[in-house]
């Protein structure tokens, strides 16, 4: 194409000469703008369906099987029976809608119980830490007002999910359970628990 070449533009009442340099640099100008705005309508596309896809897995449900070796203390005290000790075993989710609770998934469970047993009823909390092979921790406090620790013993309570590191950071939620307290110090547990973050 030779340079120097000139139009001439009509606009209005108006004639305007442009040069041939100058229509490209307009075009050029015109399709860059045009790449931009393509670009941020794919972003935008992108950002949302991230967004979308992040929200719904920030929360869902998941079964958990618990099974533990008790070192319980038991003491008579003012009419009654404190008990205190340490627990520990391991945790398996058997059922998971997804999030950071894996079907299959492990973690080694710690817990420290205090517990009281009087003429007005059983009072049992426990504060365990979940720990996962990759070193994520889910922090869960334990209630129960029935039944009993010893072999043949257990019952229904509910547990608090408390957050935690890595996968489970912010996470918190609620879980019914029933435990069945066996021979040797052992005893299992299954909680049905429903989560968010």
């Amino acid at each position: 194409m030779a340079h120097g070449l000139e139009f001439e533009l009509t606009v209005g009442m108006g004639t305007s000469t442009i040069s041939a340099t100058r229509m490209r640099t307009i075009r050029e100008n015109d399709m860059s703008f045009r790449r931009q705005i393509a670009a941020a309508v794919v972003a935008a596309i992108g950002i949302g369906c991230t967004v979308h896809t992040a929200t719904a897995g920030e929360s869902g449900t998941f079964t958990v099987l618990t099974s533990m070796t008790t070192d319980y203390t038991t003491i008579a005290h003012a009419g009654g029976t404190i008990i205190g000790g340490a627990s520990q075993g391991t945790s398996t989710t058997i059922r998971s809608s997804g999030g950071p609770f894996v079907e299959g998934g492990h973690s080694h469970t710690t817990c420290v119980v205090y517990g009281k047993r009087s003429a007005a009823g059983t009072e049992l909390e426990a504060a365990c830490t979940l720990t996962t092979p990759a070193g994520d921790e889910l922090y869960v406090v334990s209630k129960r007002s029935a039944g009993d620790v010893a072999e043949g013993g257990g019952g229904a309570g509910g547990l608090m999910l408390m957050g935690g590191t890595g996968s489970n950071s912010g996470v918190t939620g609620s879980c019914t359970y029933e435990v069945d307290y066996l021979a040797n110090n052992r005893y299992v547990s299954r909680a049905e628990c429903a989560w968010k973050r």
